[in-house]
């Protein structure tokens, strides 16, 4: 696969490319993003996000050329005209104005259906735990109710799944 970077995308020698973070990041993935970029971010730098997204445009060596995002649109692409391409970890792309971005050429990469599963798992997961009264069963133990009030009634509810997967 041929490279995108070229002698005029290039950040100087020595220099890491740069990449706007504008949304909150664990510290696996902001010490994975370091280690590899100069990480510009939203939420370390405690300013609003136009005066950050100016700043950012004077950025020394270079103005960053790829963002983590939150959302996209004609307004955040006028403030950062340098992006080159925005990448969201959503499952959708509901949140990025994909016709502006094109227009613009820049590039857009999302997560795709990659926690699908996962998120399918949880739901299923949290529906059982509301409909059984797990958790406030859990409480009414941990609280020390059990000695004093007896069992705690566990929910009696039935419940059909019908279960529908994407293809």
């Amino acid at each position: 696969m041929a490279s995108a970077i070229t002698a005029e995308t290039a950040p100087p020698t020595g220099a890491k490319h740069s990449v706007l973070l504008l949304r909150r990041a664990n510290d696996y993935l902001a010490a994975t993003l370091r280690a590899r970029y100069r990480v510009l971010s939203f939420y370390d730098s405690g300013a609003p996000l136009p005066a950050f997204l100016a700043a950012s445009a004077a950025a020394e060596p270079e103005p960053p050329r790829a963002a983590l995002v939150v959302g996209v649109d004609a307004a955040f692409l006028d403030a950062s005209p340098y992006l080159r391409c925005v990448v969201t970890t959503a499952a959708g792309l509901d949140h990025v104005d994909l016709a502006e971005c094109a227009r613009r050429g820049v590039l857009v990469a999302g997560a795709g259906e990659v926690f699908s599963t996962d998120v399918a798992d949880h739901a299923v997961g949290l529906l059982i735990d509301l409909l059984r009264k797990v958790s406030a069963a859990d409480r009414y133990v941990r609280r020390g109710l059990w000695p004093v009030h007896g069992d705690y009634p566990l929910g009696g509810k039935v419940c059909r799944f019908f279960l529908y997967r994407r293809q």
